[in-house]
């Protein structure tokens, strides 16, 4: 067999590849370890970055909960101080009207703040039976009046945009 020179280069070649192979081995291991380390001191500061979002988005919506039954509460406190002046009212013939004017003074008022805040009733006399916005107590038979409609009405329902607070409770009419 005849010396290549060629063959010679490649054996130094391999030699190389082989020293760096064995070079990155040794090293390997603790390139390894500090990106572990890195990574999971990465997680950690995540993790405790998120659940001090979690926990600062769920005082803000505390702190915003409170802050609109604050509103609606103190929008509530004159009819109250309403409610309180009409009890102390004389039971006399004119103590009576006097305590129903008061009476009525707050309902409007009370109907002020509901509708101020998107409330609005729901019609349900006249109106065909929907279970979805009405409750139905009683079925009566009503001449002149369609299967199905509402015949009376014994507690308001209410709306706050398209979602229901209350359905109306109502009596409906049987064919």
């Amino acid at each position: 067999m005849e010396d290549n020179p060629r063959n010679d280069q490649s054996d130094s070649s391999n030699d190389d590849a082989a020293s760096r192979t064995a070079a990155a081995t040794e090293v390997e291991p603790s390139e390894l370890q500090r990106q572990r380390d890195d990574f999971y001191d990465r997680l950690l500061r995540k993790t405790a970055e998120f659940d001090n979002y979690r926990k600062r988005t769920e005082r803000d919506r505390l702190a915003l909960t409170d802050a609109a039954a604050a509103s609606v509460l103190t929008e509530l406190l004159p009819l109250v101080d309403d409610l309180e002046r009409a009890l102390k009212a004389e039971a006399g013939s004119e103590g009576a009207e006097a305590y129903r004017r008061g009476v009525e003074l707050i309902h409007k008022q009370l109907g002020d703040i509901l509708r101020k805040r998107g409330v609005r009733a729901i019609d349900a006399v006249g109106a065909d039976f929907d279970p979805h916005f009405h409750q139905a107590v009683s079925y009566e038979p009503a001449e002149g009046r369609r299967e199905g409609e509402v015949i009376e009405e014994f507690r308001r329902g209410y709306m706050l945009g398209d979602r229901l607070l209350r359905p109306s409770m109502v009596k409906v009419a049987q064919g």
